[in-house]
C-alpha cells in the first residue's frame, strides 16, 4: 500500500509513512471488509461514513505537517484511522465525533493499540474544542462548504488547518496557515470527495437528502 499508493504518487515524507506502516488498517474496519483494508480507495464503515483512502490520509497529513509536541484537533473521529497516524506524529490530538456508535468503536481501537495521547468528545466538530485551544494543527476530515468561524479562531499563531472545501458533490483540499503574524495564507492541494460535515455551521442535516 505505501510504496504502490503512497510513495509511488510523490509522497516520500518518512513520518507518515512509518506512522501508516505501524497502523493496522484491517483493525479499523468492519470485519467483512477486513480483507479489502489496503485497496487504492475509500471504504464504508458504517452509519454512512467511511475510511478514507489511504493516498488521501497520507496527503492530509503530510499537508497538516505535525510536530512532536503539537496539539491537533481533528474533527471527524471515524474509524479512528486517521486519528491513531495523526497520535503517532504529534504529542496530543482531541478528537470530536458526532456519530456515538463510531466513537466508542474507536476508542476501543485506540486501548487495543495503547495511544494514550488521544482525548475524545462527542459533539459537533464544526465548533471545535475551545475549552482546549489554541491548536497547532486542525484537521477536517469531512466536507464543508466555508472554513467554520471557530475553527479558524481556535488555530494558534504558525499553524495549518487542512479542509475539503466545496459542494456536496466534489470539493478541493485546503491548507490555510495562520503566519505568527496572524495573517491567513491559503494553498489549494487538488480535488477530493467527503461526507459532508453535518451542522449548523456547514452542511444541515436536511441539505444532505
Amino acid at each position: 500500500m505505501i510504496a504502490s499508493q503512497v510513495a509511488k504518487r510523490g509522497l516520500r515524507d518518512r513520518r507518515v509513512l512509518a506512522a501508516m506502516a505501524w497502523t493496522p488498517r484491517e483493525w479499523f474496519l468492519p470485519p467483512h471488509l477486513a480483507r479489502n483494508a489496503y485497496d487504492d480507495g475509500p471504504l464504508p464503515i458504517g452509519n454512512g461514513q467511511t475510511i478514507s483512502q489511504p493516498y488521501i490520509v497520507a496527503l492530509m497529513t503530510a499537508s497538516l505537517a505535525p510536530r512532536r509536541r503539537d496539539r491537533i484537533l481533528e474533527i471527524g473521529t471515524g474509524s479512528g484511522y486517521q486519528t491513531a497516524i495523526l497520535a503517532r506524529l504529534a504529542g496530543t490530538v482531541f478528537t470530536v465525533e458526532r456519530l456515538p456508535d463510531l466513537l466508542v468503536e474507536a476508542e476501543e481501537r485506540f486501548r487495543r493499540l495503547a495511544l494514550a495521547n488521544i482525548h475524545t468528545r462527542l459533539g459537533d466538530g464544526a465548533a471545535g474544542w475551545p475549552d482546549e485551544a489554541p491548536f497547532d494543527g486542525i484537521l477536517v476530515t469531512a466536507a464543508a462548504p466555508r472554513v467554520p468561524d471557530p475553527l479558524l479562531a481556535q488555530l494558534a499563531l504558525g499553524g495549518r488547518l487542512v479542509i475539503p472545501l466545496g459542494d456536496l458533490a466534489s470539493q478541493e483540499l485546503v491548507i490555510i496557515r495562520r503566519t505568527v503574524g496572524g495573517d491567513v495564507e491559503e494553498q489549494r492541494a487538488g480535488g477530493v470527495r467527503f461526507v459532508p460535515l453535518v451542522s449548523r455551521l456547514a452542511f444541515a442535516e436536511e441539505s444532505r437528502s
